[in-house]
């Protein structure tokens, strides 16, 4: 963290943008954390909070009272997070997760996420991964989604998780209620591409697209457990990691997920969640090698929303 560093401003800085001036003066900062000094007046200029766009003149005194730097963008421990453990050893680690719970925080200032509370009990994890507010999550679940999450604990056991999540050699097995009577398994392929209106948050298949900038294969493996009331669950199969793969997938072949509106299902009047869990996953143990099998049991409220249907 940078605190308290003053400067005049030089003839060959003066003209340009505040932000710019600011990222080139502190390089061990970031673009984003530099736009958010002066978006938060933490950057003065002649003793007064300015633009970021605002351009700089000769002999300027510019004050920076706070600005992070790379180093700080780091998962903030949060041990307030509620934990449920399925695995833990020496090299990795695996909760269940709620529904309504993200995975990662989007800002170092954010708490409350699950790799808040891991981060809290495994301070290790902050310090792995390639993303540095993944906090050595190898994967992502919605955050309307329960279920297994996986993170490693070492950077040795981060690059073989890695690897095997890279190659497609994970096997990801959930569980999902979805509207009407499915009788007979299948499979489901796709290449997905994010929806134009909606870039960050819905999937679409890209066919309907005249140019998608981005095209994603998914594959996706169901079959029927049972028949729940009007609904069925399925246990769904995938080695592919697109966003919102399942959710998508499942909605362009007829059978919308319970209580998943943004891909047309209809909504159940006082449910918070959609009835998708991350069940199961198989790889290799990073450290042996050997074949490894996780389970994250069903969430509470997925199952009494069973109950209540049966």
């Amino acid at each position: 963290m940078i605190r308290d560093a003053t400067w005049t401003v030089s003839a060959q800085e003066a003209g340009q943008r505040l932000d710019r001036v600011l990222l080139a003066r502190f390089p061990s900062s970031t673009r984003a954390f530099c736009r958010q000094a002066v978006e938060g007046a933490q950057v003065r200029v002649n003793g007064r909070p300015c633009l970021k766009g605002d351009k700089l003149r000769p002999n300027d005194s510019v004050t920076v009272v706070t600005l992070k730097e790379a180093c700080d963008n780091r998962v903030r421990p949060d041990p307030a997070v509620p934990l449920q453990i399925v695995f833990e050893d020496a090299h990795l680690v695996a909760a269940n997760k709620p529904a309504g719970m993200a995975v990662h925080p989007l800002s170092s200032e954010e708490t409350g996420t699950l790799m808040n509370g891991l981060v809290a009990r495994y301070p290790e994890l902050a310090e792995l991964g390639d993303q540095p507010l993944m906090a050595g999550a190898l994967h992502r679940i919605d955050t309307g989604t329960s279920g297994l999450v996986l993170a490693a604990r070492t950077p040795a056991a981060f690059e073989a998780l890695r690897a095997q999540f890279d190659a497609q050699q994970v096997e990801k097995i959930y569980l999902a209620l979805v509207e009407g009577h499915v009788a007979v398994p299948g499979r489901l392929v796709h290449e997905l591409a994010h929806h134009p209106s909606h870039p960050c948050c819905k999937m679409v298949d890209a066919r309907s697209l005249a140019a998608p900038d981005r095209r994603m294969r998914a594959e996706t493996a169901y079959r029927p457990l049972e028949l729940v009331g009007p609904d069925t669950l399925l246990e769904v199969t995938i080695h592919t990691g697109v966003t919102h793969q399942i959710r998508c997938q499942l909605a362009l072949g007829g059978m919308p997920i319970v209580n998943d509106p943004l891909y047309g299902a209809k909504p159940v009047a006082g449910c918070a969640r959609h009835f998708l869990h991350a069940y199961e996953a198989r790889f290799r143990h990073p450290a042996s090698g050997l074949p490894c099998c996780l389970q994250a049991p069903l969430a509470d409220d997925f199952r009494a929303y069973l109950e209540r249907l049966s």
